[in-house]
């Protein structure tokens, strides 16, 4: 699979004014719900309207969706409101069925694109198809396996592909549901710049006070759209309340996100200028995490040698490492004298913590 302008067509023919909106609730609950939402999106910058109907859980016995019956409350919402209709898909007996319901988007979740085997069924299974199909990042960071996904649905006839970037699983506990790792974005971004990329700040942030920020990063780095999962009654939501925006917040969310506009040189370099800023604050911000994280183990450093008495300056181990970490920084285009002043920086900052883990 390579990279061609004919990959955008799809995107391109929409004529969009704005990003690309995919917005509904995370799961199809009840006629009467789906509906709801529906028609207060029906008169926003909303382009599809999606609902989960099958839902994969990690446990059994969670709320698993409506099953097939959601996929005709879909179909009322298109003959109610003209939205177009969009769902997530995981085997072949779902994507017959979205077919037969005239779903115009299918999406296949993170939990899919993590197996090969997968990922060539459902590509047999809408083998041709003419609807657009979107794929989300593996749970995994793991751009082989996100675009090896999309190459088999390539690779099988479909040309309305795109990406959804939902973020990453850890077991680490951070401010994320999903951890972002925007630099995989910018890689897929940079192998494959005209294949259209979709942010779901929803299922990276898991809370909806972080959406904003997020979608704003992501339309600074130049994604094509998002995805945000939209109820009437978030708290009340059966599935991932705690991430849902209502239509009233989201409408407010697309007033309050800076476009950046294509047409004319100076606005061209503000886009790139503002996209390279945007990535020097997710690889600083990657930075600080990092360093906090190092500063936890000199930590655990301090505890061990006050439990043995031992002193906190080890002038073999730090000369050992600085002559290590300036040759890094050489092959890394870093001058010593910079590398000199970080790690000095460094190594001070964990003599504090464990000198104030000895004097404790």
């Amino acid at each position: 699979m390579e990279n061609s302008k004919e990959m955008r067509t799809w995107l391109d023919d929409m004529a969009l004014h704005h990003p690309l909106v995919i917005a509904g609730p995370c799961s199809a609950e009840t006629e009467e719900q789906v509906l709801k939402i529906a028609h207060e999106l029906k008169d926003t910058d909303v382009n599809y309207y999606r609902a989960g109907i099958w839902k994969p859980r990690t446990r059994p016995g969670n709320f698993e969706g409506v099953g097939a019956i959601g996929l005709k409350w879909l179909q009322k919402v298109k003959e109610e409101t003209g939205l177009k209709t969009a769902t997530e898909v995981a085997n072949k007996a779902h994507v017959e069925l979205a077919l037969e319901h005239d779903v115009d988007l299918l999406w296949i979740g993170a939990r899919s694109t993590v197996s090969p085997f997968i990922m060539q069924d459902l590509a047999d299974a809408l083998k041709g198809t003419d609807k657009i199909v979107l794929v989300k990042n593996p749970v995994n960071p793991d751009l082989a396996l996100w675009l090896g996904g999309i190459e088999r649905l390539h690779t099988a006839g479909i040309k309305k592909l795109g990406a959804i970037h939902r973020g990453f699983s850890t077991y680490e506990k951070t401010k994320y549901r999903n951890i972002p790792e925007w630099q995989l974005a910018i890689e897929f971004q940079n192998r494959f710049p005209d294949l259209p990329l979709i942010n779901d700040p929803s299922h990276i942030t898991g809370k909806r006070d972080m959406i904003f920020d997020v979608s704003q990063t992501a339309l600074d780095l130049n994604f094509d759209g998002l995805m945000i999962e939209t109820h009437f009654d978030p708290d009340n939501a059966w599935s991932d309340a705690a991430q849902q925006v209502t239509p009233d917040t989201l409408v407010q969310i697309m007033e309050d996100l800076k476009i950046r506009k294509e047409d004319d040189k100076e606005a061209e370099y503000n886009s790139k200028l503002s996209n390279l800023r945007t990535q020097i604050d997710v690889i600083d911000n990657q930075l600080i995490e990092t360093l906090g994280k190092r500063m936890k183990v000199a930590d655990g450093i301090g505890e061990l040698k006050k439990q043995k008495n031992v002193a906190v300056l080890q002038s073999n181990r730090w000369n050992a490492i600085l002559g290590k970490m300036i040759l890094e920084g050489e092959s890394k285009g870093l001058s010593e004298e910079f590398v000199l002043r970080m790690f000095k920086a460094i190594h001070q900052e964990s003599i504090n913590h464990q000198e104030r883990i000895l004097k404790a």
